[in-house]
């Protein structure tokens, strides 16, 4: 439990003087201006239609408070209140720069009240034991330090019978799509993040760390070794990006 994975060491920038989550603070920073526009200009926009089914798999247990792990911008946060209406949405990163522009989406929309952002670590969530009904982590959980010390983090925090939805990127298996992806990913993606954002490290970082990350059944296997239950995985688009799922035992 708590190992250290291979995935833990691929940074942004390479510095040795930093760990792995300031770089990753670091290089929100620097690209949250354009994070929203390249999100959906790099996906064709299929990635709302992602963040999309991730929250409808909560929707069976009706969430009355929910934690969202790397808000980023907020999309996550502002979706799950839109087709859940909890009572309470707490979003947490450790980008400020991010949440500079979630706090702007979240007070243009009116729902300051319903949705609190704070800057926090994911591997020390300010938070009681069994305090929320559900926890959202889109697109986050490859930027976490210590994988497994983010992930009991969240059981701890989880309320029993309270369930984790984690969305992140996974690479396809089918041999011609496999080779555009890798093409898009390796090319493409930091081509188009550095001339948008002036950022290619933040892109080149993106395919880096997605192709080091235990995805499919080895991520349900980290999930068990957790201490989640009823763990289970949905693939989307051929398999570019992956919902997993698991809840916390009753007690």
């Amino acid at each position: 439990m708590n190992k250290s994975l291979p995935h833990d060491t691929i940074v942004p920038f390479g510095d040795e003087k930093r760990s792995k989550k300031e770089q990753v603070a670091d290089m929100f920073d620097q690209i949250a201006f354009r994070y929203d526009f390249l999100n959906r200009f790099l996906s064709g926009g299929i990635d709302i239609q992602w963040r999309k089914k991730a929250i409808r798999e909560l929707q069976s247990i009706q969430p009355k408070k929910i934690l969202d792990v790397a808000t980023g911008t907020a999309d996550v946060a502002l979706m799950t209140y839109k087709y859940l209406q909890p009572e309470h949405i707490t979003g947490i990163d450790i980008s400020n720069g991010m949440l500079e522009i979630a706090r702007q989406k979240i007070q243009k929309l009116g729902l300051t009240g319903q949705i609190q952002l704070q800057q926090a670590d994911s591997e020390a969530l300010p938070f009681p034991d069994n305090h929320f009904d559900a926890i959202t982590v889109a697109f986050g959980v490859r930027n976490f330090e210590h994988l497994q010390v983010g992930l009991a983090e969240m059981l701890r925090v989880l309320r029993p019978g309270g369930k984790l939805v984690v969305l992140e990127f996974s690479k396809p298996k089918a041999v011609g799509f496999k080779s555009l992806y890798w093409f898009y990913m390796n090319l493409i993606t930091p081509g188009i993040g550095k001339l948008v954002s002036k950022n290619k490290t933040a892109y080149q970082y993106l395919n880096d760390s997605v192709q080091a990350f235990p995805e499919g059944e080895a991520f349900l296997t980290i999930l068990k070794d957790t201490g989640f239950q009823s763990t289970y995985r949905k693939t989307l688009t051929m398999g570019i990006s992956t919902i997993y799922a698991g809840s916390k035992a009753l007690l």
